[in-house]
């Protein structure tokens, strides 16, 4: 988020709790297996218990991704509605980068809630956005990390979009990763691709938890990507770097049917990239110039 903040749009913008479950629901009976509640932040969502129990009851497995500071407030309402696993958005694991990368002074309960989650037999997967220089002297520790806890890290790439100054010089790739983990740790496993998955993933011997590196930049994986986005204003993304959206919330306030749109958007979906070569590319910057912000996108 800007340290200057963004410009908050009308609440009419954006999908009512109705809203969501009904397009949700859409999704799940064209063949929709697992939704994530992302954003943003979804636990501050005033209807959020209301959202999660209506999901819950659809045919689906249901999980979201939360910055962990609000988690203890909902252990009982993720038992409740059947919620295995949290993604937690965690950069560092040191208080005072940590506290200032998300400008706020929340480490102490994000680490605590972390623990709760763990002692509630709720996996936790942390997702950790790589930059040089800014915490890229972590990998190791974050490795570490998993020796005694059963915890999932995932390295992620430094993505462009708009706005976030993306420079592929700050980018650390899938191989510099391996190779700083590998001169420390001499039996790194590589672990069994799943269909589908959007990281690779590794294990060191007798260590409880496991990492893996989601490279998009350097080694995308569109190939096999089934993932679609639909943002908080109701709009479906195919790709998370395409700028093309299909308006659902507007269709289905006009009480057209959405299908057709979902199946559409679905069948225009690019090889690679949104259609990008490279990001550094002439048709790259065109492209993700156009794509909005991540902390707009929501989902």
């Amino acid at each position: 988020m800007p340290e200057e903040g963004i410009v908050l749009r009308e609440k009419s913008e954006f999908m009512t709790s109705e809203e969501i479950v009904e397009i949700a629901t859409t999704f799940v009976q064209m063949g929709v297996k697992k939704i994530r509640l992302t954003g943003g932040e979804p636990l501050i969502k005033k209807d959020i218990v209301n959202i999660l129990t209506q999901l819950s009851q659809l045919p689906i497995e249901l999980t979201l991704t939360t910055n962990a500071v609000l988690v203890d407030r909902y252990i009982e309402t993720f038992k409740n509605v059947g919620i295995k696993s949290l993604n937690v958005s965690l950069d560092s694991l040191k208080s005072e980068r940590m506290n200032a990368i998300s400008r706020r002074d929340c480490f102490d309960r994000i680490m605590a809630n972390i623990q709760l989650l763990l002692q509630s037999e709720i996996a936790v997967k942390l997702n950790v956005v790589l930059m040089k220089g800014v915490n890229d002297d972590e990998i190791i520790d974050f490795v570490e990390f998993t020796k005694h806890q059963k915890i999932d890290v995932r390295f992620i790439e430094f993505m462009p979009f708009s706005g976030n100054q993306w420079d592929r010089a700050k980018t650390v790739s899938l191989q510099e990763i391996l190779n700083k983990v590998e001169v420390q740790c001499s039996s790194v496993q590589k672990l069994e691709e799943l269909p589908n998955s959007t990281s690779r993933n590794y294990k060191i011997d007798k260590y409880e938890g496991t990492f893996g590196i989601i490279s998009t930049v350097t080694n995308p994986f569109c190939d096999s990507c089934n993932r679609i986005r639909l943002t908080a204003d109701g709009k479906l993304k195919n790709c998370l770097f395409s700028a093309d959206e299909s308006d659902l919330l507007t269709r289905l306030r006009n009480g057209e049917d959405i299908r057709s749109s979902i199946h559409s958007a679905i069948m225009s979906k690019k090889e690679r990239l949104a259609g990008m070569d490279s990001f550094e590319s002439e048709l790259g910057k065109e492209i993700f110039s156009k794509n909005r912000s991540m902390i707009s996108i929501g989902g």
